[in-house]
């Protein structure tokens, strides 16, 4: 098996895609209005409107309605990421802090509302762990 990608469902394709395209510096898919596909690194962030919903499973998700969920991206320095997202991010969860694992992570919510983490492993341990995602995806 191998996860392949993470889909948000969202009511405006364009405002999210156009969202993510500036906080990752990654250039989105857009095989119809009603999908984006953006590859970061080793993994997929699927955009998907809400007209596709039916061709699953009408009513199966809804928009802007994530209460327990956090897309979590890798980055090189999240100091200095949290300085260019300030331009343009209006929803900031916290500032960056060092947590208790060893990641120094900054939270901040996407124009849907759902929880986004930039992180950047910073102790011996999480740079350790995290050391064959950076090998794979450069």
């Amino acid at each position: 098996m191998n996860f392949v990608s993470v889909r948000v469902i969202t009511g405006d394709v364009d405002r999210l895609v156009a969202f993510y395209e500036r906080a990752t510096g990654a250039t989105a898919d857009r095989p119809t209005e009603d999908f984006a596909e953006l590859r970061v690194g080793s993994a997929t962030l699927a955009i998907g409107s809400t007209r596709t919903v039916p061709l699953f499973a009408p009513g199966s998700a809804r928009p802007a309605d994530n209460h327990s969920v956090i897309l979590e991206f890798l980055v090189d320095d999240v100091d200095a990421v949290h300085k260019n997202l300030t331009a343009f991010v209006e929803d900031f969860v916290n500032e960056p802090t060092t947590m208790p694992w060893g990641n120094r992570a900054l939270l901040f919510r996407d124009p849907d509302g759902n929880l986004v983490n930039f992180f950047t492993p910073v102790t011996p341990a999480a740079i350790e762990k995290f050391a064959a995602v950076e090998k794979f995806t450069h």
